[in-house]
C-alpha cells in the first residue's frame, strides 16, 4: 500500500503554541493572575475579541481557550463566510451542546469584515452560551464592531512582538527537532538571526516564515547547511514597517506626525513624516495635512509656516521624488520649530458655535451696500465710517456684528511669535473703543 506524505503545514502553523507555558508575549494580559491567563488557565470561557498586529498570538490563543477548556474549536473567515456559515456553525454548536454537553468557541478571523447583519446575526447564540465568540481584528473595534456585538464581549488588545521576543521564537524553531527545524542542522550566525527579528516588525508568523524561506535556500557545507549572508539579505530584503493606509497604523502615525509638531520636536515629526512616506503614504495626503498643521497650531505666530507648506505641495506635485519629499522634510522642521498657537483655531471654533446659537442675524443696516435708490433711501450704508477716512485709518466705537450680540471676542493671540504684535495693536485699538465710548 502506497502511503500519502503528510501535507505540507508552514512552520508558523507547526510551531504554533499548545500551551500557554510555551507562549511568547503579551505579558499584559497573560501575566500571572491576569483575567485571560486565569481563564485560560480554568478553562472559564467567555467572549471576546482580541484586536493587534498581524503574528501577535491571536489565533493560537483561541485555540488555547478550547484546548483548555475541552471545548469544540469551529472556525470562519470575514472574508469568505456568509449568514447561511454562520448559521451552519450555530447548528454544529447546538449539536455539540445537546449531544456531548461541551461547549463551542467559533473563531471569526478578521472579524471587522463582517458587516451588521453578519454581526447581528450571532448576537442571540453568543446572548444564550450557544456559542463563545472569539474575534480576531487588527482594525479598531470601536470603528469596526457594532455597539450590540461589543457589550456582549470582553476586549483584549495585543502588542506587537518586541525583538527579544521574536528572537526566542526563532531560536526555539531552530531547536525543535519535531516541528521545527533543528533536524537540518542549520548554520546561521546570531547576527543574521538578531537582523530577522529586527526584519519581521513585531510578527512571529513573518518571522517563521522568512526563517522557513531562509533555511529553504540554505547550502549544505562541512556537514551542515549554511545560509549564505547574500541569500539571507535577500530574504529580508523588502519593506517591513507596518502601515495600512485605510487602518489604525495610518491614522496612529498622523497623530504622532501631528503631535510631534504641536509639540516642538523637529527630530520626532521628521521620524514620523519618514516613517509614513517609507510605508508608501501619499505625500500629497501629507502636504494636506501639514498645512492643516500649520493653520491649527501654528496659526498667526508664524504666518510664513502656512507659506512654506503650500511651497512644499507645489514642489511635490511638480518634481516628485525624491525632491518633494526632501521639501516636506524642510517644511515639516519648519513646523516643528516654529512659535506655536492656536489661536485662530480656537476663535473659529468659537465663532461656528455662536453662528449654529443666534442663526440668521440680520446684516446691520450700516454696513450693507447701496448700489440703487431704493437701498439708498432704506437706509443701507448710511452712517457708514469709512475707516481710511479716520484716524489711523480705525473707526473707533464702529459695531460690525448684528444688533443684539453684543462684540464677542473670539480671536485671542498668544504672548509668541508675530502674535505678540498682533496682541499689541487689538490691545491699544481697543483702547479706542473705550475711548470713543466715553465720549
Amino acid at each position: 500500500m502506497t502511503r500519502h506524505a503528510e501535507p505540507y503545514r508552514p512552520l508558523a502553523d507547526r510551531m504554533r503554541p499548545h500551551a500557554l507555558a510555551d507562549f511568547t508575549g503579551q505579558s499584559h494580559i497573560l501575566g500571572e493572575d491576569k483575567p485571560l491567563r486565569r481563564a485560560i488557565e480554568e478553562g472559564n470561557l467567555h467572549s471576546m475579541v482580541l484586536w493587534g498586529p498581524p503574528g501577535t498570538g491571536k489565533t493560537t490563543l483561541a485555540r488555547l481557550l478550547a484546548e483548555q477548556g475541552n471545548a469544540e474549536f469551529l472556525t470562519l473567515s470575514a472574508v469568505l463566510a456568509g449568514v447561511k456559515d454562520i448559521r451552519n456553525a450555530v447548528a454544529a454548536a447546538q449539536q455539540v451542546r445537546d449531544l456531548e454537553g461541551r461547549k463551542t468557541i467559533l473563531f471569526v478571523d478578521e472579524a471587522h469584515r463582517f458587516n451588521k447583519s453578519q454581526q447581528d446575526a450571532f448576537l442571540p447564540y453568543v446572548e444564550d452560551g450557544t456559542l463563545i465568540f472569539i474575534g480576531a481584528t487588527t482594525e479598531n473595534p470601536s470603528f469596526e464592531l457594532n455597539s450590540a456585538l461589543l457589550s456582549r464581549v470582553r476586549t483584549y488588545v495585543l502588542k506587537r512582538l518586541e525583538t527579544a521576543e521574536l528572537r526566542s521564537i526563532i531560536d526555539a524553531a531552530l531547536a525543535d527537532t519535531v516541528n521545527g527545524l533543528g533536524a537540518r542542522r542549520l548554520v546561521i550566525s546570531g547576527e543574521l538571526l538578531d537582523r530577522l527579528a529586527v526584519a519581521a516588525d513585531g510578527d512571529a508568523r513573518r518571522a517563521l516564515n522568512l526563517l522557513e524561506i531562509a533555511a529553504d535556500l540554505a547550502e549544505e557545507a562541512n556537514g551542515g547547511f549554511v545560509v549564505p549572508e547574500t541569500v539571507f539579505n535577500e530574504v529580508i530584503s523588502g519593506g517591513s514597517r507596518r502601515f495600512d493606509k485605510g487602518g489604525d497604523d495610518f491614522y496612529d502615525q498622523i497623530s504622532a506626525l501631528h503631535k510631534s509638531v504641536r509639540g516642538s520636536s523637529p527630530d520626532a515629526a521628521l521620524y514620523w513624516l519618514v516613517r509614513m512616506l517609507d510605508g508608501g503614504c501619499d505625500p500629497l495626503y501629507l502636504a494636506r495635512r501639514m498645512v492643516r498643521v500649520a493653520s491649527e497650531d501654528i496659526g498667526n505666530a508664524d504666518p510664513r509656516a502656512l507659506t512654506l507648506c503650500l511651497n512644499a505641495w507645489d514642489v511635490q506635485e511638480r518634481l516628485g521624488s525624491p525632491e518633494g519629499e526632501l521639501a516636506l522634510a524642510q517644511a515639516v522642521i519648519y513646523l516643528a520649530c516654529a512659535a506655536k498657537s492656536n489661536a485662530v483655531y480656537v476663535a473659529y471654533g468659537a465663532a461656528r458655535s455662536d453662528i449654529g446659537k443666534t442663526g440668521s442675524l440680520e446684516v446691520p443696516v450700516h454696513l450693507r451696500n447701496a448700489p440703487t435708490r431704493l437701498m439708498q433711501e432704506l437706509g443701507y450704508g448710511r452712517a457708514y465710517r469709512y475707516a481710511h477716512d479716520e484716524p489711523d485709518a480705525y473707526a473707533a466705537g464702529e459695531h460690525y456684528f448684528p444688533e443684539g450680540m453684543g462684540t464677542p471676542n473670539y480671536y485671542r493671540p498668544v504672548p509668541r511669535g508675530l502674535e505678540i504684535r498682533i496682541a499689541e495693536k487689538l490691545a491699544h485699538l481697543r483702547e479706542l473703543d473705550r475711548r470713543h465710548s466715553k465720549k
